[in-house]
């Protein structure tokens, strides 16, 4: 009687870890759904939106959905999105790898806000550090808001000299953002629920990882713009 109650309850926990590792996996597929909707309204916003140019250029792309930014006299953000490089032979995208944005601010101000934020990393040098552990907008890396519009590539020096031009999108308008003194870090906690394993961001973004199942819609989103355009 002892050895099946003993069985019981191992059973019992081996089903309650794996339908809680699922719920989490659906949790962060459901954010990867999120991310791809931002790209979509944010690549089509009529007038405002990224110029494509852009991220046909772009070696990088985090999209980080519903921003949060809350504050009384000393305003705090945090997001968590995803990172994608272009494969090594400029063919499609890297699965992706989960960040986490992070950062403070001083000054008078009280409410709270929600943002969907896109960086476009447009050169080897900001590529290095979205490989790293932790780095800090305009501090390890120049960063600048970025243009809009269809033709905004013609009237900014930002695309020529930046690392990182960053976008956002609140209640409907679209607009370059300032993020400076932000910090991006790896998800470790996401890339998990993802992949099932330990996993670094490095590997997920210049190896041949990959990407799971239900990160096909956030894929089609940034190669189907391309497509589309071809």
């Amino acid at each position: 009687m002892r050895t099946t109650l003993v069985t019981f309850i191992a059973i019992a926990s081996s089903l309650s870890i794996g339908a809680y590792a699922a719920d989490r996996e659906a949790k962060a597929i459901d954010r990867i759904d999120a991310a791809a909707d931002t790209v979509h309204d944010m690549l089509n916003a009529p007038d405002r939106g990224i110029p494509h140019d852009l991220l046909d250029k772009a070696r990088c792309v985090v999209v980080v959905p519903g921003m949060k930014k809350a504050g009384f006299i000393v305003g705090a953000k945090y997001g968590r999105g995803f990172a994608v490089c272009r494969r090594a032979n400029s063919r499609g995208w890297s699965a992706p790898a989960g960040m986490i944005i992070e950062g403070g601010s001083v000054g008078f101000q009280i409410g709270g806000s929600e943002q969907d934020v896109i960086l476009l990393v447009m050169n080897d040098g900001g590529m290095k550090h979205i490989l790293e552990d932790k780095f800090t907008l305009g501090g390890e890396a120049t960063a600048s808001a970025g243009p809009v519009g269809r033709d905004a590539e013609a009237q900014t020096d930002a695309a020529m000299h930046a690392e990182i031009l960053s976008y956002s999108r609140s209640r409907g308008l679209f607009a370059g953002i300032s993020l400076q003194g932000a910090t991006l870090r790896p998800d470790k906690e996401t890339d998990h629920e993802l992949y099932g394993h330990d996993i670094t961001n490095r590997e997920i973004l210049t190896g041949g990882v990959a990407a799971p199942q239900g990160a096909h819609k956030l894929d089609m989103a940034l190669n189907g713009e391309s497509k589309m355009r071809g």
